[in-house]
């Protein structure tokens, strides 16, 4: 068990306030600089009537918008303890929020108009303030990330469950410290089969117990992992924890993640449920269209030397063409071909038909396996992006026989077809690639993706993927 400090829940958020301060003050300064006085004036004429104004007007300025930032920045909860987020997540969350507090300072030089500000000076101020905002959050988060990671101010879990869920939140936080939560046991539900599935956790008591296990544990956190058909045990939960401070988390499991996006749609003064929806509306889809075409054509000309250097290591290594086209499904069970660059032998499924590829397959060509390790070989499904068959984020397409065996042993299997498949998806960036991974598993975040697509959304999986294609522990 871990004794509990507060020390970090009240440093980290003083010392991130403290960064945005000194992030939106400099960008303050910097930005009178570029404006006035660096090299770029001569490209950008001052404004009418304005000439160099004094540098205490923009900081008087920044001390007053400082104060409604942060506040701005505290109404999404950007100064909570725990904050251990993707730095990506908070970088498109700092845009946000910086356009609007932007926007406010517009306003507010509308109505104190005591001094002609110039508008290039806050364009300015827009680009480095995010810059800056985002620099010094990604050292806070690594500086508290550090608290957690040498055993720090550890916030105490205890699991309700015993599951395979269970297991994977055990797994996850034992192995990643730096999320913040030390899991100090669990117990079962009351109908809990008792099958072993948490070895390496603790059983601490019975479910009417928590209580006294949390008090005696010094427990913060209870995690509920319990099947959704047992979730009237959450208001007996609550009511043994009453009078205790500790907060629920409750994991989803696959019933809530596809009920919810429940909505309510009123016609003709009937209320009905929509329990399922087209993913996507047509300006959606023309978005995603626009992005796929200008995000692989700049990967294609980007990466055109690299392509051309493995079209020739494939072909001085093995005999064979430089590509290899597969029939795969996507859209509404549309058949396309694929390419990939050839990373197995000439007709490598000849002898044993349709089989997965596994880790020390001995049909890989001399190079055939670095090009799957650091996903090389998928690079010529930009082509099928361009075409039009793919979009660059999607469930990975999969070949029809497959798809006939899984959709029967699998439910909701078919509903991935709901939009285009694509050469990275939500699944792959959580380490559910190959096929020692849950295909259930996959599914289920195949269809959070479906159900809670942005382009947003999208661009966090892009960059989550680049880390994945250096660091991925399941590529093979």
């Amino acid at each position: 068990m871990v004794k509990k400090s507060h020390k970090a829940d009240i440093l980290v958020p003083v010392i991130t306030i403290l960064s945005d301060i000194i992030a939106i003050e400099a960008s303050f300064l910097i930005s009178y600089w570029l404006r006035f006085y660096s090299p770029i004036i001569k490209y950008i004429p001052l404004e009418e009537n304005i000439g160099i104004p004094v540098l205490k007007w923009y900081i008087f300025l920044s001390f007053m918008v400082i104060p409604i930032w942060i506040l701005i920045f505290q109404s999404r909860k950007m100064y909570t303890p725990r904050r251990v987020v993707f730095i990506f997540d908070e970088f498109f969350l700092i845009v946000r929020l910086v356009t609007f507090a932007i926007i406010f300072a517009f306003g507010l030089i509308f109505f104190y108009r005591v001094f002609p500000y110039s508008r290039v000076t806050f364009i300015f101020i827009w680009f480095t303030s995010i810059f800056l905002i985002t620099f010094g959050r990604y050292f806070v988060l690594k500086i508290e990330k550090s608290f957690y990671k040498s055993g720090k101010a550890l916030s105490n879990a205890l699991v309700v469950g015993n599951n395979e869920v269970s297991e994977d939140i055990i797994n996850n936080f034992s192995n990643h410290p730096y999320t913040g939560y030390f899991i100090v046991g669990y117990i079962e539900e009351p109908s809990g089969s008792g099958n072993k599935y948490l070895k390496n956790a603790e059983n601490l008591g019975k479910f009417d117990e928590i209580s006294d296990l949390v008090k005696k544990y010094d427990v913060s956190t209870i995690i509920i992992t319990i099947p959704s058909h047992e979730h009237e045990l959450l208001y007996e939960l609550m009511r043994l924890c009453e009078g205790t401070n500790v907060e629920f988390l409750l994991v989803p499991d696959f019933l809530e993640m596809i009920t919810s996006s429940v909505r309510i749609q009123e016609i003709e003064g009937i209320p009905f449920l929509k329990i399922k929806s087209i993913p996507m509306n047509v300006w959606n889809i023309l978005a995603k269209r626009i992005f796929d075409i200008l995000f692989s054509s700049l990967v294609l000309l980007i990466t055109s030397p690299l392509l051309i250097t493995i079209s020739i290591l494939i072909k001085l290594t093995s005999k064979g063409p430089v590509f290899y086209a597969q029939e795969r499904v996507s859209l509404e069970g549309k058949k396309f071909n694929m390419f990939k660059f050839r990373s197995m032998i000439q007709d490598a499924e000849r002898d044993t038909g349709a089989v997965f590829t596994s880790k020390d397959d001995s049909r890989s060509t001399p190079i055939g396996k670095l090009l799957r390790k650091f996903s090389l070989d998928e690079l010529p499904q930009y082509i099928n992006v361009l075409k039009g068959e793919m979009s660059v984020v999607g469930p990975r397409p999969e070949r029809e026989v497959f798809i006939n065996i899984m959709k029967e042993k699998i439910p909701k299997y078919l509903d991935r077809h709901r939009v285009k498949c694509g050469i990275t998806g939500w699944a792959q960036v959580n380490g559910l690639r190959g096929q020692d991974t849950s295909l259930e598993k996959r599914i289920e975040y195949d269809i959070y993706y479906i159900e809670n697509w942005s382009i947003v959304f999208d661009l966090k999986i892009i960059f989550r993927t680049v880390k994945e294609m250096f660091f991925s522990k399941v590529a093979f």
